[in-house]
């Protein structure tokens, strides 16, 4: 018998026995839905994860005081414990460095209300005390006005740039610019007004104000730890900016020779990194899970087979009598098992890959079909075909055909 001919007599077994079939292919689609679904969710979470963590503008890292993930445990008191990142070692690092293109000192308070007459905005707006480099280090472009001078900078001015959704809630119908606005209580001038950044996470990064870091520091105090963005000239200088921003930052907070560094280094490749190297274990454990799935399915196409076997013995018994060899039955067989197997994983692809992609779209990412993962578990369906269908078909192949043609 052809091939062609042994996959539509294995599709119409499917459809004569329906509800045994259904039973049988679950599994299979269960164990495939399984892998293509979490791995889906994983490409559509890591394609999210990258999209929302570059925050950071183009060659550039951050340094702060804790590190951006931070599960807890023995290791959270540590970071602590460490000594604040103050305004006065930005300055110095601004001063001592020499590799960098441009340097911003940050101060951000989150939780904030926002006001312009009777208008106001939701406790959930952040303020950010920034200095005159925080555009480029922080991919922000301004869409009206003009940013802070150094001028005001060094002045402490009571002057604001604000983002958008800003504007959406407290200037529904006039121009912000030249406006007096209260930002947590005190009064700031409006000189400016950001591009659109979309979202995060689902969190918006428009619902910014930006003020002086020296007026926010006058404000809140300077008991606190900035963060300190630095952008590189070039990608090709990269390294050597990162060298030489650790060294120098090493001096001038003390750490001696030999120790750790008390502040962390981010960036947007190592914050991606970190997520990957996290998201790594649920791939591990959806792969363990599923080989148990599929080992269970296997086992009842491995059942379905054998009582298939015993209903179809007179129809052995013919093939073998009218001159079919052994060889001829039992890769009718195995043939039969892949294809129960094969139908059941596309079934479970299909079902994955839509199921997946449901985070995505609550994600706003791009939909994700991943590729290699299909290939795998098409090949891990017919590898289980294999497997679990080589008995069945040998007990077949070796039937007497006159003992088969008696069976009843």
């Amino acid at each position: 018998m052809i091939i062609g001919e042994i996959i539509k007599l294995s599709l119409n077994t499917i459809r004569v026995n329906k509800l045994r079939a259904f039973l049988t292919l679950s599994g299979i689609v269960i164990g495939v839905f399984s892998i293509i679904a979490i791995m889906t969710a994983l490409a559509a979470l890591q394609k999210g994860i990258e999209s929302g963590l570059t925050v950071l503008g183009t060659n550039t890292f951050q340094i702060q005081k804790m590190p951006v993930i931070n599960v807890g445990g023995p290791q959270a008191r540590k970071y602590r414990n460490r000594p604040d990142i103050t305004y006065e070692q930005g300055l110095q690092l601004m001063e001592k460095a020499t590799e960098y293109k441009y340097i911003s000192l940050e101060d951000w308070k989150s939780a904030k209300v926002f006001k312009y007459g009777k208008n106001s905005t939701n406790p959930n707006m952040f303020l950010g005390g920034v200095s005159a480099d925080f555009l480029p280090t922080n991919d922000y472009s301004i869409k009206e006005g003009r940013f802070f001078t150094e001028k005001e900078i060094q002045s402490a001015s009571n002057v604001t740039v604000i983002g958008l959704e800003v504007v959406d809630k407290l200037f529904p119908k006039e121009n912000p610019i030249s406006k007096q606005i209260i930002l947590d209580g005190h009064e700031f001038t409006v000189i400016g007004i950001l591009e659109s950044k979309g979202e995060s996470f689902g969190q918006s990064r428009d619902n910014i104000a930006l003020i002086p870091i020296t007026k926010s520091l006058e404000i809140y105090g300077k008991d606190v730890s900035i963060n300190i963005s630095v952008q590189a000239k070039s990608r090709e200088t990269y390294d050597d900016c990162l060298e030489n921003i650790i060294n120098t930052f090493r001096i001038i907070r003390k750490v001696k020779p030999g120790e750790e560094n008390n502040f962390e280094i981010f960036s947007n490749e190592s914050l991606i990194a970190s997520v990957n190297n996290f998201t790594k274990y649920f791939k591990y454990g959806a792969g363990f899970i599923s080989f148990i799935a599929l080992i269970a399915a296997g086992i009842g196409i491995m059942n379905i087979m054998l009582v298939s076997v015993t209903e179809r013995t007179r129809e052995i018994g013919i093939r073998k009598a009218v001159g079919a060899t052994n060889s001829n039955i039992l890769f009718q067989f195995l043939v039969e098992a892949i294809t129960l197997c094969q139908v059941g994983g596309i079934f479970g692809i299909l079902f994955g890959i839509v199921s997946g992609n449901l985070l995505g779209v609550y994600l706003k990412s791009e939909v994700v079909i991943p590729l290699d993962w299909v290939f795998i578990g098409f090949i891990i369906c017919t590898i289980v075909g294999v497997i679990f269908g080589v008995y069945p078909a040998y007990k077949a192949s070796k039937l007497n055909p006159i003992d088969a043609l008696r069976y009843e």
